[in-house]
């Protein structure tokens, strides 16, 4: 588990057919205490420390990973580091799984005063996996993970085909967000408790005992609405 607060820009390249190489800068944090087994978020992806550098790890990544992320199309990449949760850490962000549900590309960037505005859409070829993995659980102040860093959402459409968050200049200039151009492809992860909300919503037991009972009255009167 992740809060979307990415500790340090690293890169990492293949060394194999599934094997990857991360590498952090020397004072960076990622290394303070990093043991084998331990959880990385590289770029938002969840790996697992097998073996531990001079200023790295390697780790293996599945075919799924590579066929839900934007590691299949890369051999060296700049990437957004984050280690796992501490309990009793603060979460500063949300919380974060480090499973991917889809790859998104960046449509519109744009400097204001105090934000960078950016946008992002499925690739061409992917809207259908958009539309199922990532579109209904985005909703205006919600949350999103891009590339492991945890963001509000500004603005969507009501078919969530795309959607829009304000980075500011801290986020920006700490992750790897600051060297996207129109066009390049990101790892995006849906909020986990919106997946357990629908979850809980459409299950049959539910359905068929309870749902009857939640009305407009109901959830006002429990503080809902």
């Amino acid at each position: 588990m992740f809060t979307g607060l990415v500790q340090s820009i690293g890169e990492i390249k293949a060394v194999g057919q599934d094997s990857w190489q991360v590498s952090y800068p020397e004072k960076s944090p990622v290394g303070h205490g990093l043991e084998l087994g331990d959880s990385v978020a590289v770029d938002g992806i969840c790996l697992t420390v097998e073996e531990i550098t001079a200023q790295g790890f390697l780790a293996s990544v599945s075919p799924e990973t590579l066929q839900r992320t934007t590691l299949a199309s890369l051999q060296t990449k700049i990437v957004n580091l984050e280690t796992s949760l501490k309990v009793g850490s603060k979460l500063g962000g949300h919380f974060v799984t480090g499973h991917i549900d889809g790859v998104g590309s960046l449509t519109v960037s744009v400097v204001n005063a105090s934000s960078w505005e950016m946008r992002f859409a499925a690739p061409r070829g992917l809207e259908p996996e958009w539309q199922e993995a990532i579109a209904p659980y985005l909703v205006p102040k919600g949350s999103v993970a891009v590339n492991g860093v945890s963001l509000t959402v500004a603005a969507c459409d009501p078919e969530g085909s795309w959607f829009q968050v304000a980075v500011i200049p801290h986020s920006f200039s700490q992750t790897n967000l600051a060297t996207l151009k129109v066009g390049d492809r990101v790892n995006i992860e849906a909020d986990i408790l919106s997946k357990y909300v629908e979850k809980l919503i459409s299950h049959p037991r539910l359905s068929r005992n309870h749902r009857e009972d939640i009305t407009p009255d109901f959830l006002a009167e429990h503080g809902y609405v």
